[in-house]
């Protein structure tokens, strides 16, 4: 807390004002287009199913282009391709098991460009879902986990651009001061993801948008931190090469702890 500061309780803010949008997505059971649906055994297949389809093409591209990337980012790579199995095990964790809780409208793009700060408070906008998907698509209801999956993968690619000098500005991180920077940096992420995900829950309570035990939560949660990140990796080999490295780098931290949260975190 003395490393990070007065940003922890605005992310424990953050975190309130999420769960209170879902709650407010899901307020009224009388429409159509907000009530509750059922997390069925069939949305958990079709969970899986995404994720792994999509995680196939992404590695399939990477493979593909491997050799092109510089030195540091293919060993990543590499290391994320020899896991891939175990990615795919991570994913298909979702229906090992009937899931508890129902689906419900979300924001569908959810992270910090998302938000605004006010000084004390947040304002969320921008509601409309992701860009390149169809109306309708955007309108289905979906595990409210996705959201919180997508402001945790933000707060990395925070963290990482920074380090990594991909923030525009002036300053750089010498090359040798990386490596030392680099476990500050994944302290910092840790805690205020962890933080965001803690007060979320804490907020949302027993809401019927959530599955009824933490372990149903933590499979979920781990589940659609990691499919946001194989996405990210997708997404900057098409569009940002040189960016490959932050949604490799967040890949391998995921693997290394439940979604990429430490258990304790204090």
């Amino acid at each position: 807390r003395e490393a990070i500061g007065p940003y922890l309780e605005s992310v424990r803010i953050l975190g309130q004002r999420t769960a209170e949008m879902h709650a407010a997505l899901a307020l009224d059971p009388n429409d159509p287009a907000f009530s509750l649906e059922p997390f069925t055994p069939a949305y958990q297949r079709s969970i899986y199913q995404s994720m792994r389809t999509e995680a196939v093409r992404v590695f399939q591209t990477l493979s593909k282009r491997v050799r092109h990337l510089p030195d540091a980012q293919q060993e990543l790579a590499r290391q994320v391709l020899d896991r891939q199995s175990e990615i795919l095990a991570r994913f298909q964790a979702v229906t090992t098991s009937k899931m508890t809780g129902d689906r419900s409208r979300i924001h569908g793009d959810y992270h910090l460009g998302q938000v605004l700060y006010t000084g004390k408070d947040f304002v969320l906008i921008d509601f409309e879902g992701e860009p390149l998907r169809s109306l309708t698509d955007r309108r289905i209801k979906r595990s409210v986990l996705r959201d919180v999956a997508g402001m945790v993968r933000s707060f990395h690619y925070a963290a990482y651009t920074a380090l990594l000098g991909r923030s525009g500005g002036s300053a750089e991180v010498r090359a040798d001061d990386q490596s030392l920077l680099e476990a500050w940096c994944r302290h910092w992420y840790q805690w205020v993801a962890t933080t965001f995900v803690r007060s979320y829950h804490e907020t949302a309570g027993k809401a019927d948008f959530l599955p009824d035990t933490d372990a149903e939560f933590r499979i979920l949660i781990e589940a659609f931190v990691l499919s946001k990140a194989v996405y990210e990796l997708g997404y900057e080999l098409g569009h940002r090469p040189d960016w490959v490295s932050m949604p490799l780098l967040g890949i391998l931290d995921i693997l290394k702890t439940p979604a990429g949260l430490p258990d304790n975190p204090g």
